[in-house]
């Protein structure tokens, strides 16, 4: 069976036209991630799991490896990840929501087929997943089904447990908020701060800042559209960052008139190969002598793990104190309250606590909200020689360096 095939493995039973599934009662919960090493002596064996089957010698690895070295060999995404799922479990708690939340990742302990064995040792048969990327596209939607189909499959769980997973979740208000209140403290720090230097009317600039991917994997981001359409940006993946950064926007009213932009990070690979720009770096030098104070917003992150940490903490405020310019990073949405909360209702969207309710799909944001179910097509990774198909794993967000490796 292809991970084509195998991604069929969801039930599609009570899927209306509209890709939204009928609420169903599941038994447990499942949060999956991407991973992380958590020591020296993981970094190399991580990367090789995240460059599997491309034949990458260990030498082009670790200079990949970099950044993780620079930091104990440990990625901060495992940690959070933990903190999370307790964040999530005390939510559940106190609406009195008793499935149990298991965890597993993509390329690192514990992996997602491991913990399907438990869960079905455990005695669970229907489980709702949710992970931690919130905008569509192969690596952070497509993928995560396919490797549910693929572990049941290799671990024979077919026809023993059933695997869905939540909508996509940029739109979500709680999503949204976490971002909204970051900004309104950064941009108070950076006003502070300016003022403390005698700045009274500060220049001001917001980028938000997602992960770059290729230009061909953008396009092929969600559903085609019909011809002679074409989305804001030119892409999906592009359009639902515009429209969460609106919504943001929208609800810090001291942002008003400030002027602000969609910036990318953490490109890599082969140079002749087109990603999403402008980089962060580059957007920055052209404020150069243009603006006194810079607020980053991580719009494309759940939360704060390496490429956080390296690609705006390090590198782009390094840039910012090399331009003279004052700069703070907003947090991403990580354990924050209306985060987690919007976590659960997710949850509750799909959970059927009262037979024949049906919840409130709330969304905060253009596109959304998503569907249950992508249609047939969606998301698909499009190969190094122009085809499209779903069968060789993408490198995710926490490891983009690797993708050109």
């Amino acid at each position: 069976m292809s991970r084509e095939a195998a991604q069929t493995v969801s039930a599609l039973e009570g899927v209306g036209e509209d890709g939204v599934m009928e609420p169903k009662r599941y038994d447990a919960l499942l949060l999956a991630s991407f991973g992380g090493p958590e020591g020296q002596e993981d970094v190399i064996p991580f990367l090789r799991n995240v460059t599997r089957g491309r034949g990458i010698p260990d030498e082009r690895l670790e200079e990949v490896a970099t950044h993780y070295r620079a930091n104990g060999g440990v990625s901060p995404i495992n940690a959070q990840n933990r903190a999370l799922k307790a964040a999530v479990e005390a939510e559940l708690e106190r609406r009195g929501i008793d499935l149990p939340l298991y965890w597993g990742n993509r390329n690192w302990e514990p992996y997602t087929p491991d913990t399907l064995e438990q869960i079905v040792e455990d005695g669970h048969r229907r489980v709702l997943a949710f992970s931690t990327s919130a905008y569509s596209g192969y690596s952070s939607c497509r993928q995560y089904r396919e490797d549910y189909g693929m572990a049941l499959r290799d671990r024979g769980l077919e026809g023993r447990l059933t695997v869905d997973k939540v909508r996509q979740y940029f739109d979500h208000p709680g999503f949204v908020e976490a971002f909204a209140e970051g900004l309104r403290e950064g941009l108070a720090e950076v006003k502070a701060e300016l003022a403390e230097r005698g700045v009274t009317e500060p220049r001001l600039r917001l980028l938000f800042c997602t992960h770059s991917i290729p230009m061909t994997d953008a396009d092929a981001a969600g559903p085609r559209l019909p011809e002679g359409e074409e989305h804001e940006g030119g892409n999906l993946y592009t359009a639902q960052h515009l429209a969460v950064a609106r919504s943001v926007l929208e609800r810090v009213p001291e942002a008003e008139g400030i002027p602000h932009s969609l910036v990318y990070q953490s490109r890599s690979g082969a140079p002749h190969i087109p990603w999403l720009e402008p980089d962060v770096n580059d957007a920055l030098q052209e404020l150069k002598g243009e603006v006194d104070g810079v607020v980053l917003i991580p719009l494309g992150f759940v939360s704060d793990h390496m490429e956080v940490k390296w690609d705006l903490d390090t590198e782009a405020t390094d840039t910012c104190r090399e331009l003279g310019i004052v700069s703070r990073r907003t947090p991403t949405p990580g354990t924050h309250p209306a985060f987690v909360s919007g976590l659960v209702d997710l949850i509750e969207e799909r959970h059927q606590a009262n037979p024949g309710s049906k919840p409130e799909r709330a969304s905060a944001a253009e596109g959304g909200p998503w569907p249950d179910v992508c249609p047939a097509g969606c998301c698909v990774k499009v190969m190094r020689d122009g085809t499209c198909r779903p069968t060789v794993a993408a490198v995710d967000s926490e490891v983009g360096a690797a993708q050109g490796a």
